[in-house]
């Protein structure tokens, strides 16, 4: 199969073709409950302004309650996601409750706002500010697995100024430029930090305040979401107009038991969800897409690796060769895209395998997986809901787009979603349009939201800060570029015995890959 480009052709052939899916919804409204209603058209409060102390002449305002401090849980929709953060957000006011302090405001982002993007963070700014502006010190965010100390939390934002603009997180930086942040400071890329999410960030009020304006007369532009960590500290940088990120030691990704536990506001469960038995092996079907040229350098890798995980695959050319064996689905191969056999596999799934097996992953020809890592995260996904899973990416989300599940770290579907995908009407415009793209747009149009995953990654584990892989437990990369690929899968990907006998994250001797 070939080699997608790292330039935005692609891209730019599908904004120039997208208005062929009728299935699209039109952009909806952004006002959503955040104990105020809010009416775009009638709005004309000016954003709040802290008073100066008559004293000194400047201001101070500094966060001594905890009912100034509004969490917002970065949720998803899917069951088992909205659970956990559910139990984040229980266990926050349960913690206040306990101080006997009144209860702070906690937020689900997949319950506040219907609109696509509001995982972006962003184009909710504004309304973060209106209702939150005048009786509020801080917005912190984290994610579901992030595990707050109340106290220790309220004790490190009282250090800082509250009246001032604060960008606060554990500071992640690229050692390399990487193509996921289009090679962003090539020059030297350690200078640009950027928060890690599962520490927890946060924005103090006038600096939410500031984006609010700023979104207000510069609407987010229809882009791409690539990294949304990376892409969100940039636009607060503002190219040297805006704050940089502040590093917080006490925002933490050690794990619970860690001996660090008693200095950390937060911490990070950093084990691979393991809900029940791992689904099993017949119950996941493989599909790997390749082409006649990779025959012989690509496939071979993946029997030297990961194929003998998977109990139900098959590989997909535009070439039968016996030898491996392939599959000619009679989709002549692209340059680009692949929509065509993509749409050809979920086809041959639908109506050829076995009714009984709940999940098909899609997968490229030089896509490093962990399938046993996987058959445990499925034990936590009911495969009768519609659930479309892998790592996310956006397209023009500031401007009612939709979201996407990027192929190269794998695709993983329900039997439910395809059912749904394939009785609708919506198909690929051409036969080369980008199949992820194309399939977010059309699972957008059918109500059914994209579940996300950070194991799931599009890049190589050259491509992401060492930090930042240090508390996940991968389940896949992408690509073979300038590495050794049986490398990186034994190194980052094969279980060990400690990990098979009871799932638990281990130690790796991870080398520069």
């Amino acid at each position: 199969m070939a080699r997608r480009q790292p330039g935005c052709e692609r891209w730019l052939l599908l904004a120039a073709c997208a208005h062929v899916l009728v299935l699209l919804p039109p952009p909806r409204s952004r006002a959503f409950a955040l104990n105020v209603v809010l009416d775009d058209a009638e709005d004309t409060t000016e954003l709040p302004v802290l008073q100066k102390s008559e004293k000194s002449g400047t201001v101070s305002k500094r966060s001594r309650e905890l009912k100034e401090i509004v969490f917002v849980i970065q949720s998803q929709s899917n069951s088992f996601h909205s659970k956990r953060a559910e139990d984040l957000k229980r266990d926050i006011l349960k913690q206040a409750a306990d101080l006997g302090k009144e209860l702070p405001r906690v937020l689900l982002i997949h319950e506040i706002d219907r609109h696509e993007g509001a995982w972006t963070i962003l184009p909710l700014m504004r309304d973060f500010s209106i209702a939150y502006g005048r009786n509020s010190s801080w917005i912190f965010f984290c994610e579901e697995d992030t595990r707050i100390q109340v106290v220790k939390l309220l004790e490190t934002l009282g250090r800082f100024d509250a009246s001032k603009e604060w960008f606060l997180g554990k500071a992640l930086y690229d050692e390399e430029s990487t193509i996921i942040h289009h090679y962003a400071f090539a020059e030297n890329p350690t200078v640009f930090k950027f928060p890690d999410f599962a520490a927890g960030w946060a924005l103090s009020i006038p600096l939410v305040n500031k984006l609010a304006i700023k979104l207000k007369s510069e609407p987010l532009k229809s882009d791409f979401t690539i990294d949304l960590k990376h892409e969100i500290a940039l636009y607060i940088w503002q190219k040297g107009d805006g704050p940089h990120l502040t590093p917080v030691p006490e925002f933490c990704t050690d794990d619970v038991n860690s001996y660090k536990v008693d200095q950390c506001a937060t911490t990070f469960s950093n084990f691979l969800p393991l809900c029940k038995e791992p689904v099993k092996k017949e119950d996941v079907f493989v599909a790997v897409k390749t082409c006649r040229k990779f025959h012989g350098d690509r496939i071979p890798v993946v029997k030297q690796t990961w194929e003998r995980e998977a109990a139900l695959i098959e590989y997909y050319s535009d070439y039968a060769d016996s030898s491996i064996p392939t599959i000619d689905l009679g989709v002549p191969n692209t340059e680009r895209g692949h929509c065509g056999k993509t749409f050809a596999i979920l086809e041959r799934f639908l109506n050829h395998s076995s009714p009984r097996t709940p999940w098909l992953v899609i997968v490229d020809d030089d896509t490093l997986i962990s399938i046993f890592r996987l058959r445990q995260l499925l034990s936590c996904y009911d495969p009768n809901e519609a659930v479309f899973l892998g790592e996310r990416y956006g397209y023009g989300l500031g401007t009612g787009g939709y979201s996407y599940i990027t192929g190269g770290g794998g695709m993983v579907f329900s039997r439910a979603a395809v059912q749904k995908l394939l009785a609708s009407k919506c198909r690929c415009y051409s036969m080369d349009a980008p199949d992820d793209m194309v399939l977010g747009m059309c699972f957008s149009g059918l109500g059914i939201p994209i579940t996300h995953s950070p194991l799931f990654h599009q890049a190589r584990p050259m491509d992401y800060p060492k930090d930042y892989l240090s508390h996940q437990i991968p389940i896949s990369f992408h690509k073979h570029w300038n590495i050794d690929p049986v490398k990186v899968y034994f190194t980052w990907l094969a279980p060990n015995a400690e990990e098979v006998l009871n799932g638990k994250k281990v130690g790796y001797n991870r080398e520069d890959l």
